[in-house]
């Protein structure tokens, strides 16, 4: 029994996306700003959809394959996928809400990307009077 419990600890530490520390420093400066992945300055255009994530991850695996697709891609969660696939249908249970998180993640970590280093996202967020930290 304590295996058991211990491998569903495991599992729901696990297959987070985080952000470094100078990402949510960026993240907390630009929010100061009243910039949000809500309301972004400039075209900004969220690339993973967290609604979307969490209903696909019902299926196992689905929302982390999705999001180890498309623009904000990130490839680990191709594992997290294939783990989920494997432990489904528990993974439901952890599976629905990390995936929905992720995607506000990948799309945190891809305003900032937008912001430094597109030159129109710079552009757009200068245009607006606001700047990111250096």
């Amino acid at each position: 029994m304590l295996k058991k419990i211990s491998f569903i600890f495991l599992f729901l530490l696990c297959g987070c996306t985080n952000l470094s520390r100078q990402e949510e420093l960026n993240i907390r400066y630009l929010q100061s700003q009243g910039v949000t992945i809500e309301k972004p300055a400039g075209n900004f255009v969220r690339p993973a959809n967290p609604v979307a994530a969490g209903a696909l991850n019902i299926l196992p695996g689905g929302g982390n394959f999705y999001l180890a697709t498309g623009n904000g891609a990130d490839s680990s969660h191709w594992l997290y996928g294939g783990l989920n696939l494997i432990t489904w249908p528990f993974s439901v249970l952890w599976g629905v809400p990390e995936a929905a998180i992720d995607a506000n993640r990948i799309n945190q970590r891809e305003m900032i990307y937008y912001y430094q280093f597109d030159p129109l996202g710079s552009q757009e967020l200068k245009k607006e009077g606001k700047k990111l930290m250096q």
